[in-house]
């Protein structure tokens, strides 16, 4: 049984870890992929992975920070951790503050838990498939769900502020009449799940932990993630690398405007 108050209080000390870095003046590192990293990414990551693996031991844990664990040994696993310790470091470097802490259960290849914080405003949001999706606040907690998309007004479209979506035209070119909401980090599937966006279209690089614990909020919320090929999406792949996907409040909106018919096109012009 998941302790998810634990898990809230993990994402937290985390959150305060990375903000006592956030007022100070940091150095940036690079990574092989040139992505940026800092104390606070490190932080994070020792924290969550040692209270995770103190209170779950049977359960392992992969992290963006962590050692890469080879797919010889994850292919075994049918549960465990995904989590990306500070998901946002160019909003954190930009110091814009949309930036978020992700802890996800995979069960199965599917994320079945999902926590996001935001430490600069506090808000939480914790999800699981099987029962629902709570914003957690210090009053309490008020269950999210999606919105339904209305035929009177604009679509909500929701972009990343940092990686521009190519392809996003031809979608958009389906919508009557849509706004734009530009945001950082995981702040677009929290911004689905609870009814300030409707739609979420993604063509640029991701990986596994930064879409997981988005995935299982906005699924627990009652939206879908798909592929471009209009199936689920998957986890624990022998290459960690997402493909493109789409996030809505709503199948049914996806299949009315033929965005899911374009993304069957796009996806199989793309493997031929």
């Amino acid at each position: 049984m998941l302790d998810f108050d634990f898990l809230a209080s993990i994402a937290r000390e985390a959150g305060k870890a990375i903000l006592e870095v956030y007022d100070t003046d940091f150095e940036v590192e690079r990574k092989d992929d040139q992505s940026p990293l800092t104390l606070a990414d490190k932080r994070s990551h020792n924290i969550i992975v040692d209270r995770l693996m103190r209170r779950y031991p049977d359960i392992p844990v992969l992290s963006e920070e962590g050692k890469q664990v080879p797919f010889e040994i994850r292919r075994d696993w049918d549960r465990f951790w995904l989590v990306d310790p500070l998901d946002g470091t160019k909003e954190f470097v930009r110091r814009n503050g949309e930036f978020t802490v992700n802890i996800a259960l995979v069960e199965d290849r599917t994320p079945v838990v999902g926590i996001i914080h935001i430490p600069v405003t506090g808000r939480l949001f914790m999800a699981d498939v099987r029962k629902g999706c709570w914003e957690v606040t210090d009053t309490g907690q008020k269950r999210l769900k999606v919105a339904q998309v209305s035929s009177n007004k604009p679509v909500r479209v929701v972009r990343s502020r940092s990686h521009p979506t190519r392809g996003l035209h031809d979608f958009l070119s389906l919508i009557p009449s849509y706004r734009i909401i530009n945001q950082g980090s995981a702040l677009k599937f929290c911004a689905v799940a609870g009814g300030e966006a409707d739609f979420y279209p993604r063509f640029g690089p991701t990986w596994e932990w930064d879409t997981a614990a988005g995935q299982a909020i906005v699924t627990a919320a009652g939206g879908i993630m798909l592929d471009l090929s209009g199936k689920p999406f998957v986890y624990n792949k022998e290459n960690l690398l997402n493909g493109p996907f789409i996030v809505s409040s709503s199948l049914e909106w996806l299949r009315g405007t033929g965005i899911l018919e374009m993304a069957n096109m796009m996806s199989d012009k793309a493997s031929k």
